[in-house]
């Protein structure tokens, strides 16, 4: 398994390179803007450039950008539905330009919706994403926790959102074990992982799943409650991990951690910690 960071774009993009050797990542995801804002500056061609000569000269592959918080494709509010759409859009075609074939994306809470709506609404959103920028980037659904009125923490709402999309070959899936111990699929023991890809294979079809977050859960199983925690920390612990990253049906997928950050001390301290228990 190839594993990596979430990786910084402060200081631009010709540092990421740079800053995912530090942590020997072999693959590696980022943002193209900041991910708590709606405004952006348009990508410099010159950074886009060098980013890409740097990229294709490492052995850092595949690469994976994550769309910002904001947008929700679920929302009931027709201007902040369109503000998401064309959110997405923008990070279709900075993709493309970063030379990045994947685009990772939250599929957004109902509120005052109901679960059937909003998942109508996701698929129109995505539908017209992918019709008005067409290139050949695929979007990777990332199950959730389920907190609140989040989609997306089971198998089944993410069946009946991929199942509406035109563009098969443009859509797949994100499986973070954070969300999924956290949504009630307990991925600490070898029984609970097995069934769980039981049941992804069965819904949804494993050769749909692109990436796995690799997250410890800081909250117990079923909590619904968003947090990660360092690997082998928390409630997933290091047996679970470890028979994740050697599961016959996961080695060849590419592993990013998003794990807590203070320095870049805790990035090698969990890097090390995984690739202890790899086996050869």
């Amino acid at each position: 398994m190839r594993l990596g960071f979430h990786v910084s774009i402060a200081q631009g993009f010709s540092r990421v390179i740079e800053k995912a050797h530090k942590t020997t990542c072999d693959t590696i995801q980022l943002f193209s803007r900041n991910p708590r804002g709606w405004n952006h500056r348009e990508l410099n061609d010159n950074e886009v450039a060098e980013f890409k000569i740097k990229l294709s000269s490492s052995r850092i592959s595949p690469c994976f950008l994550h769309l910002p918080y904001l947008p929700n494709f679920a929302a009931a509010d027709e201007a902040l539905y369109g503000k998401s759409v064309n959110s997405l859009c923008e990070d279709l075609r900075r993709a493309e330009m970063l030379g990045i074939p994947f685009l990772i994306v939250h599929v957004g809470s109902r509120v005052k919706l109901s679960e059937t709506e909003a998942i109508a609404k996701v698929i129109r959103a995505i539908n017209e994403s992918l019709q008005r920028v067409s290139n050949q980037v695929m979007i990777l659904l990332e199950n959730t926790a389920g907190q609140g009125t989040v989609l997306g923490s089971r198998f089944s709402q993410l069946k009946d959102i991929l199942s509406g999309i035109d563009t098969q070959e443009r859509i797949g899936i994100c499986l973070d074990t954070a969300h999924a111990f956290q949504a009630g699929y307990d991925l600490s023991t070898r029984k609970g992982l097995d069934e769980t890809l039981q049941e992804c294979e069965r819904l949804i079809g494993l050769k749909k799943l692109h990436l796995l977050h690799l997250n410890d859960s800081k909250v117990p199983l079923g909590s619904h409650s968003d947090r990660h925690w360092h690997i082998g920390k928390g409630y997933i612990g290091l047996k679970g991990f470890g028979n994740i990253i050697n599961h016959p049906l996961l080695t060849h997928l590419p592993g990013i951690m998003e794990t807590p950050r203070k320095s870049v001390k805790d990035d090698i301290r969990n890097m090390r910690v995984m690739r202890s228990l790899m086996k050869s």
